[in-house]
């Protein structure tokens, strides 16, 4: 199967629903605002097996010095594919002349960013005020 990528901020919100709770985020079950947040990011590269969404990269930056993942996921049905690999190494390139790209990974997700480069800090933990329970 072909995977083609795409540099857009144009989704429906049936697409984004689908792909958030294919991968149990409970985010999905407010597509409406996932269709607007797509839209304020400063990059959202996707990844399509024909129409269908499969997976994502969100980035948020200020423009010299700091970009920032936020959602990154690929549909389960298309793991082992290097999707998330590739859609990782387009924000790396775009993101090449930028002093940090940071990201906050699932403890169960820590591997697979170690092996996209990133490094766990020891000195530093993730903290939220959230709504959301995934």
């Amino acid at each position: 199967m072909q995977i083609d990528y795409k540099d857009t901020h144009d989704f429906s919100e049936g697409e984004l629903q689908r792909l958030f709770l294919s991968v149990e985020w409970s985010s999905g079950h407010f597509p409406e605002k996932l269709k607007v947040a797509m839209q304020n990011f400063k990059t959202v590269f996707s990844a399509w097996d024909g129409d269908k969404l499969v997976g994502m990269i969100c980035v948020m930056d200020d423009g010299i010095m700091n970009a920032y993942v936020h959602y990154l996921l690929v549909d389960p049905e298309y793991h082992g594919q290097k999707i998330g690999r590739t859609l990782v190494d387009m924000v790396k390139e775009k993101y090449k002349n930028y002093l940090r790209i940071a990201v906050i990974g699932y403890d169960s997700e820590i591997n697979f960013y170690e092996n996209c480069g990133f490094k766990k800090s020891s000195d530093a933990s993730p903290l939220f005020i959230t709504s959301l329970w995934t």
